[in-house]
């Protein structure tokens, strides 16, 4: 077929005599047109007979009482064989079954519909002037009915519309001219004129519209061309329903994306393949919701994701569809394309998940958590309640990080995470915020009593032994929480408030919980200003050591000094150690200060006795330096201090770390005749292990052994036997610490200790005093 044939624009352009059928122009296919514009006629033709039999017994009604009854009767009958002279021509012509109809056949038509308005013409003509006024009226009006019915029903056959108009016009003009009535002439003439004018531009859109009708069809032939060749290659698959949503021509493709044979999914629900198990239960998937509404509504929908329950496993189908509909306009199903998204769909959520929850412990991340407490801050602000964020900070994590490697640490976070999760209620969401700390977003907490409450369980909770790995694990937690709106409007003020409360309990010493208080902001200042003073601290000598004795156990004999820091600042005044030590470790300013001490140390005992030894503390991050040992070496060589009157003291701690650095740095300063104490012993995890490594000259006893002891408490007892017994064994000297009564000095002797250190015997005093003291005791000696 030619594209001319099917163009709607072709009708639009036609001529009124091409339009009536008066003349075929010399392009196109015109009996097709005619086909195609006179298809309808057949359609509405029982329609025409029934309207027209029912209106001329209308008319035998109104003239029996003023027109013979023969009459009536045989107008009736040549009013049947007008009417059935059409149904003729269509049998002859075939213009109902073919596509093609000849002029001579639609001029047979228009000629019988003519017939029919004559035979119509003879009421108003003949039976009208039998009667009176009235009934001349009324025999118009049902004229004028069947004049404007022909129009709009004979739209397919427009000469036959204005000719039946016509006659019946005429028929009328000349029996209201018989009585005079101009008026009324004139009236019908305008009416005539109108409806003739009306029919025609209805006729034309009739024609268009038919063309436009057969135009989609063919189009939709094609798209059947297209889908079959879409469905026989390699891309995607078909689907198909009919109006009950049942599955119709099933593709082996289709089948195989929902894992079944093509007969088993034939005449299946598409909602019931997709739901699966799901179906019996009515627990569906939302995306299924969402399909069910799109084909309940008769939506076109592109690109719909929806989870499929497949008999061995979930999958994931993107879905889009048309609504279908046949020639009368009926609805009678979907017909789309699909394809199988499980792959990319599953790598979506992984990238989802891994953008808002955390790889290590599964709970939600700090993304999660601060979307989680804007909309806490948004509920506060609507209804008027409160909400809580705490902030959770491991304490000794990193000792056990490090002593036992990552692996372990991370374990030990699994378990940690574990048990914040069986303490979350309906209102609680908890999640890992980075490294070893985490965080509690708490929902409606009331009066806020429920803040403190859950914090306390969780120290409580989270502080007891961990089993990983066949050791047994001690840590603890401190928390800071904060209260919204109160504490802060915004996601960023509210966990700013609690990361304060959060330093006042580490700066407590951990295992505590702290509620945000305003003046935390000022501490919070307070500590920055004290960091940018001790950053200077160094360059303006604000720092000063202190030393307090270590005496023989036995002779009560001095025989060395621990170097103790001190700073003195304009502003602070004198600063604790237990203030700026953390301090300096968060600022990184640990290695500087502490070699500034060691280098202090040996030059201001050089001038002491030659049996009197000094000991510096070496933290881990000094030892892990790689020029430490040239370090030692050049503060030895620099003030002349020979090495064995050096004693470095370090803690468990610098073992910590993985690798095997520290135990070869240590090797090498015993090496240099340095010795090495190792303090605070038997706080930690692993410290038998350490003395198996290294050849430590001394070992410290803590001081909370030391007290425990001299109260009688039998673990501290036997802890200080087995340090004494074992460093005896090895060739170790031990040194008590934290003696500060007659008590404590007795029993520490009794138990054995070689050394002791403690306010009985001396609290720590600056270099010009025990400058002094030795000038004293020279005196003394040759005085």
């Amino acid at each position: 077929m030619s594209t001319t044939k099917h163009n709607p624009s072709t009708a639009r352009n036609l001529p009124v005599m091409a339009i009536l059928g008066l003349r075929d122009p010399a392009e196109g296919d015109w009996d097709h047109f005619r086909a195609i514009q006179y298809t309808g006629l057949a359609r509405y033709a029982i329609l025409r007979v029934v309207t027209n039999l029912v209106l001329g017994l209308m008319v035998c009604q109104l003239f029996a009482g003023f027109v013979p009854l023969w009459q009536l009767a045989g107008w009736m009958a040549m009013l049947g064989g007008a009417l059935y002279f059409p149904a003729i021509v269509y049998r002859q012509s075939g213009m109902v079954n073919h596509d093609h109809v000849a002029r001579r056949f639609v001029l047979q038509l228009v000629a019988a519909t003519s017939l029919i308005a004559f035979v119509w013409a003879i009421p108003i003509l003949l039976f009208a002037p039998q009667a009176g006024p009235m009934e001349l009226a009324t025999v118009w009006t049902i004229l004028a009915a069947l004049v404007v019915g022909g129009t709009l029903l004979l739209n397919a056959l427009p000469l036959g519309a204005v000719l039946f108009n016509l006659v019946l016009m005429v028929a009328s003009i000349i029996a209201f001219a018989r009585v005079g009535d101009i008026v009324t002439i004139g009236a019908i003439v305008c009416f005539s004129i109108m409806l003739a004018l009306s029919g025609f531009e209805n006729a034309r859109a009739f024609l268009m519209f038919k063309l436009s009708e057969v135009g989609l069809a063919e189009k939709d032939e094609v798209v059947s061309l297209l889908l079959r060749e879409f469905e026989e290659g390699d891309a995607d698959w078909l689907w198909q329903i009919d109006a009950s949503r049942r599955i119709v021509a099933a593709s082996p493709r289709f089948a195989f994306a929902a894992g079944r044979e093509a007969k088993d999914i034939e005449g299946m629900p598409l909602t019931q393949l997709i739901a699966g198990k799901a179906w019996e239960s009515g627990n569906l998937p939302p995306s299924l919701h969402v399909l069910s509404d799109k084909l309940t509504k008769r939506e076109s929908f592109s690109n719909l994701v929806v989870k499929v329950q497949g008999e061995d496993k979930t999958f994931w189908w993107e879905l889009s569809a048309s609504p279908r509909y046949d020639d009368n306009g009926a609805f009678i199903g979907f017909r789309g394309v699909g394809s199988d998204v499980t792959e990319s769909r599953e790598s979506a959520e992984k990238i989802a998940r891994l953008a808002r929850y955390d790889t290590l412990t599964g709970l939600p991340n700090r993304l999660q958590l601060t979307e989680a407490l804007d909309r806490a801050l948004n509920e506060c602000e609507q209804w008027k309640t409160r909400c809580g964020f705490l902030m959770i900070d491991l304490d000794r994590f990193k000792s056990v990080n490090d002593t036992l490697g990552h692996l372990v640490g991370d374990r030990l976070l699994a378990q940690v995470s574990l048990r914040l999760r069986s303490l979350m209620g309906k209102d609680e969401m908890c999640g890992r915020l980075g490294g070893d700390e985490f965080a509690v977003v708490m929902r409606d907490t009331g009066d806020g009593q429920r803040i403190g409450d859950l914090a306390h369980r969780i120290i409580d909770v989270l502080s007891r032994p961990y089993e990983v790995d066949e050791h047994t694990l001690f840590i603890g937690a401190s928390i800071g929480s904060a209260h919204g709106v109160r504490d802060g409007r915004t996601v960023e003020t509210l966990m700013r408030s609690a990361d304060l409360a959060l330093y006042r309990s580490k700066d407590e010493g951990g295992g505590r919980h702290n509620v945000y208080e305003p003046k935390l902001h000022s501490h919070a200042e307070e500590r920055r200003v004290m960091e940018m003073a001790l950053r200077k601290a160094l360059e303006k000598d604000e720092f000063t050591l202190a030393y307090q004795p270590v005496v023989d156990a036995a002779s009560e004999s001095l025989v060395g000094f621990e170097a103790l820091l001190r700073w003195h600042n304009p502003e602070f005044g004198q600063v604790s150690p237990a203030r700026f030590i953390p301090l300096a470790e968060d600022a990184r300013l640990v290695v500087p200060i502490g070699n500034w001490v060691l280098h202090r140390a040996c030059c201001e005992a050089v001038s002491w006795p030659a049996d009197v030894r000094v000991a510096v503390n070496v933290s881990a991050e000094q030892l892990y330096e790689p020029d430490f040992v040239e370090t030692v070496v050049e503060a030895l060589s620099e003030t002349g201090l020979a090495p064995q009157r050096l004693e470095l003291e370090v803690t468990e701690s610098v073992f910590l770390r993985e690798g095997s650095r520290a135990g070869e740095t240590l090797d090498r300063i015993l090496a240099l005749g340095v010795g090495l104490s190792l303090d605070d012993f038997g706080t930690g995890y692993s410290a038998l292990g350490y003395l198996s490594k290294t050849r430590f000259t001394t070992i410290k006893v803590d001081r909370s052994f030391v007290q425990g002891a001299a109260r009688g408490m039998q673990e501290s007892i036997a802890i200080i036997r087995a340090v004494v017994a074992m460093a005896d064994s090895l060739g170790m000297a031990t040194t008590a610490e934290g003696a500060e009564t007659e008590n404590e000095v007795r029993v520490i002797r009794e138990l054995g200790c070689k050394k002791i250190q403690g306010y009985y015997y001396g609290r720590p005093m600056g270099a010009e005093d025990v400058a002094e003291m030795f000038s004293d005791h020279r005196a003394a000696m040759f005085g």
